[in-house]
């Protein structure tokens, strides 16, 4: 008896020592994740990443041991950089599930920024009959996954295309014809599960707390027989709606359809301060009512958006990714990849500071 006490005892004493703040359990998300999809371009063009005390090291093990769990890698078809295609993603992804991460695949289905206000062909589909640019959909979708399983990186989720809001493959995907919509997003989950029928299979739209639109997309989505694993979102709150408006949604896309959901993009300014000389996108001094542009906002900010995601009904609630968290301010690695003298206008908004260091943010995801 005397043991069993003493035992208990023990037990309680060291759940008074852990940190407050400490997730650990049914508590902590299953997905705190980064889209690293600039990385390898930076890497290339000499970007330096060090951890919070200043040592130098592989951004993606900086992330790792910070507690961050799963990485995002964006697909284009043939981009005029020759980044973020099938040969730098796979090396990428070897190296993250060296480090024992989860891999998410986002393929954009073309060869440059595919979101709701393009959905630009590749070059090579452009003039394809319907048939057979659905069958290039497929054959692209299943040669990139099933690379990545032949040398041991296989994706754990995949993308079939990027903030399709207004559909994918313009003209012939756009969702005024849902009937076209169903055949190409089917067609990229028949070659994801090919590949791995244990991969799941992501739908992302981008504005987070229009519950309009999702309610209209996936009622139209279930009505066309469109087949899919997890909801994917993008919600950024300066420009996406209130954070209420974004729990609002997210819970009710979650109840309403029954599927897991995650916030595939998300971020936030930790300074207004420009670093690369290209105007940053985000410059307001309070980008969102009460969370200033500074490593303390940045913070607090997706710490929020990961306690709503968490507090999802039935957890179904995954997690998130924060956007292009290693794309700092690096010459040559701009937004077009046609042109090489494009700044990002996203640094202000990386895990990694002007110093090249973690930023607190990757600490208080890390552990969330």
């Amino acid at each position: 008896m005397k043991r069993v006490i003493l035992a208990a005892l023990l037990l309680l004493l060291t759940a008074l020592a852990a940190p407050a703040h400490a997730h650990t359990g049914p508590g902590r998300l299953p997905i705190r994740g980064a889209d690293v999809s600039s990385l390898a371009k930076s890497e290339a063009l000499g970007g330096v990443y060090r951890d919070a005390t200043g040592r130098r090291g592989d951004a993606l093990r900086i992330l790792s041991r910070s507690g961050l769990n799963f990485i995002r890698l964006k697909v284009w078809v043939n981009p005029a950089d020759g980044y973020n295609t099938k040969a730098r993603v796979l090396a990428v992804a070897k190296r993250v599930k060296a480090l024992g991460m989860g891999l998410l695949i986002d393929f954009h289905y073309s060869d440059t920024w595919a979101d709701p206000g393009k959905q630009t062909k590749p070059a090579a589909w452009a003039s394809l009959p319907f048939a057979q640019l659905r069958q290039a959909l497929y054959d692209h979708t299943y040669d990139v996954l099933r690379a990545l399983r032949d040398q041991g990186s296989t994706a754990d989720m995949v993308q079939v295309g990027n903030e399709i809001n207004g559909g994918l493959l313009w003209p012939d995907g756009s969702n005024a014809d849902w009937a076209n919509t169903a055949a190409l997003l089917n067609a990229g989950y028949d070659a994801v599960k090919a590949v791995s029928g244990s991969t799941k299979v992501v739908l992302h739209l981008a504005n987070g707390g229009d519950n309009g639109l999702y309610r209209w997309w996936f009622d139209n989505a279930q009505a066309s027989g469109i087949r899919y694993d997890v909801i994917g979102l993008s919600y950024y709150s300066y420009w996406h709606g209130t954070l209420d408006a974004f729990q609002a949604n997210i819970n009710d896309v979650a109840t309403r359809y029954g599927k897991p959901v995650v916030v595939v993009e998300t971020a936030y300014p930790f300074t207004t301060a420009d670093d690369d000389g290209w105007a940053n996108i985000i410059t307001a001094a309070e980008p969102y009512p009460g969370y200033r542009a500074t490593p303390q906002g940045q913070s607090a900010m997706l710490a929020r958006v990961a306690d709503i995601v968490r507090a999802v009904p039935n957890g179904l609630g995954l997690g998130l990714f924060t956007w292009e968290a290693t794309w700092t301010g690096v010459k040559g690695n701009g937004w077009d990849p046609a042109d090489p003298s494009s700044g990002n206008g996203w640094e202000n908004q990386a895990l990694f500071g002007y110093d090249d260091r973690a930023l607190p943010a990757m600490a208080v995801l890390g552990r969330l």
